[in-house]
């Protein structure tokens, strides 16, 4: 286990699960392991075909993180243009950037200055705008082109049958506008990733031993544990 990428994603789940803070994420830890994460994602647009949804999905990151993406796969799978029949999501952003085995721009694939809030927020866009011109599930994205009236009536079914994973004694904001408010909108989630690397590059290196596990101490600093993976 990589203790600095630990301490990112701790910081970063502490961050994503702050009960004062309202979010379209449910999350919590798998076995209490800070590599794999339980997510619930909720769509609140209410003009959104996938409005009052609950869809549990898991996502596991890689000891290197943030220098190699997270997985991301629905549980159950959704049918949806992007989204394979295994549950995972074909979105650029998951991909590692140079691989010659596909066309995606580099600025459009994975980047180390990505945060797992802004992944979610990019999956959960997905889910409203599919692309259908680089399809996972070549049904779906079909069936969306030429019968879109079906598709939507699918799309419906599961949302209906995704309520039934909202956890007990668990209350859904009720407004898009809720949603985003203390430091969850759009504008600030893009300005933190602008901002991700440039606060870290005259910070002193990171020292293993001054960082504490224990659950009621603070989470070493975002630039200590950045200084530590920069340094390898």
């Amino acid at each position: 286990m990589s203790r600095p990428t630990a301490a990112l994603l701790q910081r970063q789940f502490k961050e994503l699960t702050d009960p004062k803070k309202v979010s379209p994420f449910h999350i919590d830890l798998d076995d209490d392991n800070i590599f794999l994460w339980n997510i619930g994602m909720m769509v609140f647009n209410k003009e959104s075909i996938y409005h009052g949804g609950y869809f549990k999905g898991s996502m596991k990151f890689p000891p290197d993180f943030p220098f190699s993406p997270p997985t991301f796969r629905f549980t159950p799978p959704l049918y949806h243009p992007n989204i394979y029949r295994d549950g995972r999501v074909c979105i650029s952003i998951l991909h590692q950037g140079g691989d010659p085995t596909n066309d995606e721009p580099d600025n459009e694939t994975w980047s180390p200055a990505q945060s797992v809030e802004s992944v979610l927020i990019s999956i959960l866009s997905l889910l409203e705008d599919p692309n259908v011109s680089s399809p996972a599930n070549i049904d779906a994205s079909v069936e969306l082109r030429k019968n879109p009236d079906a598709y939507k009536r699918k799309v419906l079914q599961e949302v209906e049958h995704s309520k039934q994973n909202i956890p007990e004694g668990f209350v859904m904001p009720d407004s898009e506008a809720e949603v985003f408010k203390s430091n969850h909108n759009r504008l600030e989630i893009e300005q933190l990733n602008d901002d991700f690397w440039s606060e870290y590059d005259d910070e002193d290196d990171y020292e293993e031993d001054d960082y504490d596990h224990d659950d009621d101490d603070e989470v070493e600093d975002d630039e200590s544990v950045q200084a530590s993976l920069m340094d390898g």
